[in-house]
């Protein structure tokens, strides 16, 4: 009994240092394009949010948080801003899974346009949550920033990528790589959950 308890935590464990090395491989590279030096620049690296969150859940939230600050402390852009970042880019990943399985309530997917639609407005809506939240700690911080580039970078990064790249990758790793999403992956262990003996 015991072995099976740690071996879903060993497992878990690799999959989120996985994901943040995966992180550091997109981010690192796209540092030298700043917008605003120490605060924000162009991140390809956020079309990895909808997919850490739909097929990895909290696991690909923390690590996308993780990696980020990792981003942030490796190119010498770590200020105080960075918690309300840390906070708003796990939330980000967290909602997207969240608010995907509130709105449509099945397993992800974007083979039709209902689907499509439904997975822009989530990305709008996780991207305001989450520009928010770091406009204000980058304002808090450095009251003189350029407000308004801030937040249109900060947006522009989290909703375009995610879209034009995260949503071409993603049919992909269902479509030709048949990777399941977490809420599948969920709904098949509880299958066999049912399916197998209970124990005490």
């Amino acid at each position: 009994m015991t072995q099976t308890q740690k071996t879903p935590l060993g497992r878990k464990i690799g999959r989120f240092l996985f994901l943040v090395l995966i992180h550091m491989l997109l981010s690192l590279p796209f540092k030298v394009m700043i917008m605003i030096p120490g605060f924000t620049d162009i991140r390809p690296v956020t079309c990895l949010q909808p997919i850490f969150g739909l097929f990895f859940g909290q696991t690909g939230a923390l690590a996308f948080a993780v990696g980020n600050l990792i981003s942030d402390v490796l190119s010498d852009s770590l200020q105080w801003s960075c918690i309300a970042g840390f906070i708003a880019n796990y939330l980000y990943v967290v909602m997207v899974y969240k608010l995907w399985h509130m709105i449509r309530k099945k397993a992800f997917s974007l083979r039709d346009s209902h689907d499509f639609l439904a997975y822009i407005v989530i990305i709008l809506i996780s991207a305001v949550v989450l520009t928010v939240m770091i406009s204000f700690g980058v304002y808090a911080v450095q009251p003189e920033v350029d407000l308004v580039t801030l937040i249109g970078t900060i947006f522009c990064n989290n909703t375009i990528f995610p879209i034009i790249l995260g949503a071409p990758i993603m049919i992909i790793m269902q479509e030709e790589f048949h990777l399941l999403d977490l809420w599948t992956r969920r709904k098949k262990e509880e299958s066999a959950d049912e399916d197998s003996p209970a124990e005490k």
